[in-house]
Parts: C-alpha cells; structure tokens; sequence
C-alpha cells in the first residue's frame, strides 16, 4: 500500500486496454486509500463497451461473434474507480484539467493519456468506398460478410503505415489462404499482399519468416506498394509507384491517427501521435503527464503487449510520485505479439529497444496459447495479469 499525502486525482483518458490496465494497477497499489478524499482516480472513455481487438481477425473470418470480445467497461474496474462515459475534447496542460463533450471539467494532478490510434480510410481517395477493413468492430463484421458471399477471384490486401498491431495484415492473408484452403476454393482464389517498404514486414526478422510463408503457399505478394488511390467502380487500386491491381475484393489497412483529442489540443504530432520521452512515458514538455499504448510516438508498435508493458510502469511512476518517492522505473521496448498462421498453427515474437525479434516455427501449440490469451485478456485488463 502507498502512503499518500494530501489529496490527489489521477484522470486516465481511454477506454482501451492500457488505459484500463493503469487505472487497475493504480487502484490495487493504492488499496485502502483510494476513498475520494485522498486518492481519486477516474477514467474517461467514449463508449460503455470493452473490446479485445485482436478478436476482430477471428469475427472477420466467422470464427467467433463479436460479442465474445466484448465486456461492460465498469465490469472490468476494481471498485473506487469513477467510470465517466463522456468523450474527452480538450486537454490543457497548463490549467491542469480536461473538457468532456458535455462541458465538464475534470482538473487533474495527474494525467494519463491513452486514446489509442484509429484507421483514417479517409486519408486515400476512393479507399473508403473501395475497400473493406478488419480494424473495427463494423468493419470485421462487414469483412464477414462479405467473405461468405465470395465465391473466386483475386483478393487484393494493401497496407499502409503508421498501423496498430504491425502483424494483423500478415495474420489475415496467411489466415485468409488457410479459410479458403478448408473451403476447397483455394485454387478459385488468388491472394495478393501489398506493404509500401522493401520487404514484407517492416521488421526484417517477421519479413523473413513471413515470406518463406507467401512462397509455400503461393500467396502473391508486391513491395513498394504505398496506395495512392482507388477506383471503387472499376475495381483498381492504385500505388504511388506506378502499380495497380484490378481485384474482386480489397482489404486494405489504412494509417492511423491519434485520437481527435490530442489533435484538438495541441499536443500530437503531425498524425496526432504525443511525443514521449521513451524510458520514462511521459509526456514531451508535459507536466505530471504520461502516455500509454497507441497514443505515443515511440519506435515501437502499437499493440495492445506495447500498451501492457507500459501500464505497469507508469502505474508505478505515478503512485511513486504521489508519496513523495522517486519514480524509478523506465520502458525498455518489450513488445510480444502472437502471430496466427493459420492452419490452426500459430507462433509469435518478442523484442525491445535493443533486442531484435526471433520468430519461433510456427506451431500448433503456440496458435492454443493463442486461444488461450485470447480468454485471459480480461484478467490483463484487471490488472491481475
């Protein structure tokens, strides 16, 4: 337990994993003094729903309903914790407080900031019209969709940077090979995967393996590749490079965005990213502001492990700072992330600032932990995890 001195309120923005993850751990390390009158932490978040986004390749692919990676919000907070449904809109660090959308006002000691990233179809002409997603909850319901009506023809998957979860795009087409595989429509299916560097992946390790994969199981694939535009009525997706490929159905994964609340305030970068300092999580320039997950501008992906990892650090910097205790710890880059193969096979890869990932052979005891994680997230989300 945390000896507190005078009252403090820590305000935590997102609803999301590494917000709720901060907001638990703050509340279990505080314990007995999280009464209001001497610690108060409240999270602010847009929507009453939780959802595990790593589920939405599995509601994509009719493999599970969206419902079973969703949970009520207030049902993952420890008790003492204020939920406020109220989408944040401004953010002003010198006053120390944050603006709702209903007009409240929400003065803070402390601040966390993390409203994740958000694919920003938009920022392609014709991209929103043209293609589909798996990004979103309605967008992997609609990829759903559209997948039980396809019959044959070419499936065209573009990727665009920067993006949340860096090996979603290399799951889906490796998965999408296995589904049709298992229809007996694979040879009425051609697969082509785009990605606009040199390589496949933008990790060289992840590109290697990811390749050998494409090559065994005939999967086309096209570097170079960053989308310039779509013609939704012709059917032809277009790179600023010069290419283009007609196709029968396009998936695409477009930027992402910080959320508008960092935009609206000043404080993003040029794609709504917070700089941060990349030990510490703080916020550039910010007082008694740290940022966690997607939000952040560091070199690292935006993943739900990233958002994880740092939680726990920040959780432990604040309830430091707020005895009176030297905030020590610092976030060396650990990310780990799973990697569906399909085929019910499975592997993953783990790295850091200093440390290169080392794909294991995929494996069908890797894709079961997986689905294992997959059911113990909630527990991550409560911060027992």
């Amino acid at each position: 337990m945390v000896r507190v001195f005078g009252r403090k309120r820590v305000v935590i923005l997102g609803g999301g994993p590494g917000g709720t993850m901060v907001a638990n751990h703050l509340a279990r390390r505080f314990n007995g003094s999280l009464t209001g009158d001497r610690v108060e932490i409240v999270q602010i978040t847009a929507c009453t729903k939780h959802t595990y986004q790593p589920g939405f390749l599995f509601v994509a692919l009719g493999d599970a309903p969206l419902e079973h990676f969703e949970r009520d919000q207030a049902s993952l907070l420890l008790p003492g914790i204020r939920l406020v449904v109220d989408p944040a809109e401004s953010i002003d660090p010198q006053a120390g407080h944050v603006i709702t959308e209903s007009g409240a006002v929400y003065a803070y000691d402390y601040l966390i900031i993390a409203t994740g990233s958000y694919p920003d179809p938009s920022a392609v002409p014709g991209l929103a019209q043209g293609a589909l997603g798996f990004y979103t909850a309605e967008d992997a319901v609609r990829l759903r969709e559209a997948l039980g009506r396809f019959e044959k023809g070419r499936i065209v998957l573009t990727v665009d940077v920067p993006h949340k979860c860096p090996v979603a795009p290399l799951e889906m087409v490796l998965s999408l090979d296995a589904y049709f595989r298992r229809m007996g429509r694979r040879h009425d299916v051609e697969l082509v995967y785009t990605y606009p560097i040199n390589r496949v992946h933008s990790l060289p390790q992840v590109a290697e393996w990811a390749q050998a994969e494409f090559e065994r199981r005939e999967i086309r694939w096209e570097t170079f590749f960053n989308v310039d535009r779509v013609d939704p009525e012709q059917r032809v997706v277009y790179s600023a490079e010069g290419g283009e490929y007609p196709y029968d159905l396009l998936i695409s994964v477009p930027p992402h965005r910080g959320a508008p609340v960092v935009a609206a305030s000043g404080l993003g970068d040029e794609q709504g990213f917070v700089p941060t300092d990349r030990y510490t999580l703080r916020g550039a320039g910010l007082e008694n502001v740290y940022v966690v997950g997607d939000a952040t501008n560091l070199p690292v992906s935006k993943a739900g492990s990233t958002a994880h990892y740092e939680a726990d650090i920040v959780a432990d910097n604040v309830a430091a700072a707020i005895a009176g205790e030297p905030a020590l710890r610092r976030y060396d880059g650990k990310v780990f992330c799973f990697i569906e193969a399909g085929d019910d096979r499975g592997t993953y890869i783990e790295f850091s600032y200093t440390r290169p990932p080392r794909p294991a052979p995929a494996s069908v005891m890797l894709h079961q932990f997986k689905m294992a994680y997959n059911e113990m997230y909630w527990l991550s989300a409560r911060g027992v995890l």
